[in-house]
């Protein structure tokens, strides 16, 4: 029997049609004759399911026995040879290690402190999206009344907490009512009848079944941006010190909802896909789980290779074929992983990491953002130049956690090289400084808020792109649950953001007054772009180049400062790893400008 909460087992019957069905042969041959083959098949997909108690989900570990790379098979590889196994590649992804992720951690353990009276609520909350599977079994602080206790706990419960966003989860959510209200915040519903779900129809369901319990069924939903609004949706009520609800229904998270409101959509308000696909759309998967290769190639494989790592001999190459990258602009955690494996139990190898973090990198630097200078001149001694930014995903620039941010770095130099401005410089912590290497007030604890900015002419002026929170009584805040609308939210929407949209309320800028270069435009389906002005006396000086870099963190310094105030354990890790971090901001978009 296989059980959910064990280790996998095979079956007897389930190694024995695997050593059958091509065990023996190197990949690539052909090999069974046409009756033993038939025969064989027959056997399998007669073979009663594993008796699978409790949910219906289960750790990868039950999937690496026919989705990881084996050097016998040619199954799950590129044009090239590369593999491109499901396992191999989500296993240094955010995904695989959402539950191990210190950060995320020491943020939940910095709102727990901060509402003690709802400690349990918000653990929950963070847990379904994050620990997925253990949610899905069923939380349990086995008596230590600490809420987090799942993850790190010894046993079944605690693995499956820390397998984190896992296999049987994406693949077992049904199609029932997703792109609905319902369905955001981790409110999916997993299939009920050990179904896992595929892009492809007709599937061989006997060998999966045997040696997992589930059976392999067709579901377009597993391609549609629905399936991951499921949980990049997150909304939630501001709380009280005290634990009382004061605030519902703010959008803390929609990229789900701003691909929505976007041209890159294929799905309408209510998530129904739209036929036919409107030209020029892509969804989620298009760009974080891309079914060509590096080449920009489709790509074609065998889904899978039998246990002992051979190939199945009646398993055709199909198309789709997903390269689980999970690719996003989390470049800085994933080295934090990599560089503290042991401390954070990480599973996979350091190369692992570093081919995700290159994979990361290359989106961030060439698929993300534009930047360019425009309309320069000199005038009475004043250089004047606009600053163009062009949002280039299908989503909010940059969007997801409220830690996140974005900022335009100017220099200008004259022929001596010398610098004779600078905005949005960074020093070695990532703090922001002026043209003098001065930490700007705007980057402390405490410190005032810049808000959006149309023009800049002083070093102390800097161009920002971010959400700030606002609480019920109109103040800033950087704890989560205390955020009842945005303060500030200046993130630059995708292109084709409409204003009169059904997600436009959940999705709109906030501060940004009547600044006619930003991208929400009244009236009008626009969004992309923003341009800021930058106006830099010379005097006598005479200038050579300007440059401008667009760069991004997502672990702003001043949210560190702001919410991580509080003594506790997941809080004092994070800030040790913190603290030895390489804290660079990545440069997303570069421009250069000189005089002819």
């Amino acid at each position: 029997m296989l059980s959910v909460r064990s280790p996998l087992v095979l079956t007897s019957i389930g190694l024995s049609l695997s050593l059958a069905l091509g065990a023996a042969r190197p990949h690539g041959e052909d090999a069974e004759s046409e009756p033993l083959r038939e025969a064989l098949l027959e056997a399998a997909q007669e073979t009663p399911a594993a008796d699978l108690p409790g949910p219906g989900v289960a750790t990868s570990e039950t999937c690496t026995l026919c989705h990881s790379e084996s050097v016998n098979a040619a199954a799950m590889r590129d044009r090239k040879g590369n593999s491109i196994a499901p396992f191999d590649l989500w296993r240094s992804t955010m995904m695989a290690n959402s539950a191990r992720d210190p950060f995320w951690r020491a943020v939940m353990s910095a709102e727990m402190a901060s509402t003690p009276n709802a400690k349990e609520a918000i653990a929950a909350k963070c847990l379904k999206c994050h620990t997925p599977l253990a949610d899905q079994v069923g939380l349990d602080d086995h008596g230590t009344n600490d809420p987090l206790h799942v993850l790190d706990c010894d046993g079944e419960l605690g693995t499956m907490a820390r397998d984190g966003v896992s296999c049987t989860i994406c693949h077992g959510i049904s199609p029932e009512g997703l792109g609905s209200d319902a369905s955001f915040t981790a409110g999916f519903k997993l299939n009920p009848n050990l179904e896992l779900y595929g892009p492809h129809k007709d599937p061989v369901p006997g060998p999966m079944r045997v040696h997992s319990g589930f059976t392999p069924t067709y579901g377009d939903q597993i391609t549609r941006s629905s399936l991951c609004g499921s949980c990049h949706t997150l909304q939630t009520d501001a709380l009280s010190p005290e634990g009382e609800v004061v605030g519902t229904g703010f959008h803390e998270q929609t990229p789900y909802l701003e691909w929505r409101n976007s041209a890159f959509a294929d799905e309408d308000a209510e998530g129904v896909p739209m036929e036919p696909a409107p030209a020029g759309s892509r969804t989620c998967q298009s760009c974080h789980v891309p079914t060509t290769d590096e080449a920009g190639m489709r790509t074609r494989t065998k889904i899978a290779r039998n246990p002992p790592g051979f190939d199945f001999p009646f398993i055709e190459p199909r198309s789709p074929f997903g390269r689980h990258l999970f690719v996003g602009g989390n470049a800085f955690m994933l080295t934090m992983f990599r560089d503290n494996a042991e401390a954070l139990g990480v599973q996979a190898p350091t190369e692992a990491f570093d081919r995700t973090i290159a994979a990361t990198r290359d989106q961030l630097s060439s698929r993300t953002a534009s930047v360019s200078i425009e309309d320069a001149r000199v005038e009475d001694d004043v250089l004047t130049f606009g600053v163009d930014v062009t949002n280039l995903t299908g989503h909010k620039l940059p969007t997801g956690h409220p830690s996140r941010r974005m900022w335009l770095e100017v220099v200008a130099k004259d022929e001596a090289g010398d610098v004779l401005f600078a905005s949005g410089s960074w020093n070695e912590q990532g703090l922001i400084v002026d043209q003098n290497g001065e930490v700007l007030p705007t980057e402390v604890r405490g410190g005032p808020i810049e808000g959006h900015r149309e023009t800049v002419s002083d070093s102390s002026e800097v161009a920002r792109y971010r959400g700030i929170m606002a609480d019920v009584e109109g103040d800033a805040t950087f704890l989560l649950l205390r955020g009842h609308t945005w303060l500030i939210d200046d993130r630059i929407p995708p292109r084709g953001w409409n204003p009169e949209h059904p997600d436009a309320e959940a999705t709109r800028p906030y501060g940004t007054g009547t600044d006619a270069d930003y991208a929400p435009k009244k009236g009008a389906t626009t969004g992309g772009q923003d341009r800021v002005t930058y106006r830099i006396p010379l005097g006598a000086k005479a200038v050579d180049s300007v440059s401008v870099r667009l760069v991004y963190q997502t672990v702003s310094p001043r949210y560190v400062a702001e919410s991580l105030i509080f003594d506790t354990p997941e809080i004092k890790r994070f800030m040790g790893m913190y603290e030895a971090a390489d804290r660079t901001p990545e440069v997303l978009a570069s421009g250069y400008w000189r005089p002819r």
